[in-house]
């Protein structure tokens, strides 16, 4: 039977990139994360020896704990927290069971470094439109949840970088930029090792409107229009990305659930007869 504190992977991949993913948190230690080092999107490693450290960053918040098979560390770890008032669930089989349904999972070896406060730092243009949006939505639903992102005048990303440590993105020669007829969100997809049906076609509307190729996703033009349009409604670009998060938020969940669903005008009548 189940445990009622126990979340499946398949209940888990429904909850991936989506607003509200509970906080997940990989407990495995070294020596099985060594021999696939690689993280359920979103989530954070951790070791269950500085619990006490770490258990009050997450008051207030769900939590998924995550260990090899889903046994002893990740249970007594959700306890544990439990026990500290933090709603905490441990994922079935761990990230064994995972890997072996062929999940989305996070290449590591390309993640940054993290800040004193455990997030990640990125810098890049201002005023964004498209790809310097549409990256950040990415970064913060599978790869970091806490990414802190820097809209800098575009003379200054190298030298902001430099001095503050963030990755630069989206601009000229730097590693997370457009490669050939790909954009930097394409880049991030591949590097992060993101290969899913649903981001796959996510990257081509982002694409067509990033590149003017409106041929390449018939929503990419109004990927476009919107874009534009947000970037008219606020000066502030922390305001405009927090509103485009909730752009991309729906154009992902149309692209997992929903491109074969339709609506038209009239809407159909019942049959005659019925009730």
């Amino acid at each position: 039977m189940t445990s009622p504190t126990e979340i499946s992977v398949k209940q888990l991949s429904r909850l991936i990139g989506l607003p509200g993913t509970p906080a997940l948190i990989d407990v495995r230690i070294d020596e099985d994360f060594a021999r696939d080092p690689r993280l359920i999107p979103g989530s954070r490693r951790r070791s269950h020896q500085e619990l006490h450290q770490w258990a009050p960053l997450y008051a207030g918040h769900k939590v998924i704990v995550v260990c090899q098979r889903g046994q002893k560390l990740s249970q007594g770890v959700a306890a544990l927290l439990r026990h500290e008032e933090i709603a905490a669930e441990t994922l079935g089989g761990g990230f064994e069971a995972w890997a072996s349904a062929g999940q989305l999972a996070i290449a590591t070896d390309k993640l940054p470094e993290r800040d004193p406060k455990g997030r990640t730092l990125w810098v890049t243009r201002a005023r964004p439109k498209i790809d310097r949006t549409a990256c950040p939505w990415l970064i913060r639903r599978f790869v970091d949840p806490d990414a802190v992102f820097l809209f800098v005048a575009p003379t200054e990303v190298d030298r902001v970088a430099d001095r503050f440590g963030a990755v630069p993105f989206d601009v000229e020669g730097v590693f997370w930029s457009h490669r050939g007829d790909d954009c930097t969100f394409d880049t991030m997809l591949q590097e992060f090792g993101l290969q899913s049906d649903p981001l796959a076609h996510l990257a081509a509307i982002i694409r067509g409107a990033d590149t003017d190729r409106a041929d390449l996703a018939p929503e990419a033009a109004g990927l476009l229009a919107t874009s534009l349009g947000l970037s008219r409604m606020y000066r502030d670009d922390l305001e405009q990305l927090s509103a485009a998060m909730t752009l991309y938020d729906a154009l992902y969940r149309w692209c997992r659930d929903a491109t074969q669903e339709s609506h038209g005008w009239p809407p159909a009548k019942s049959p005659t007869g019925a009730s």
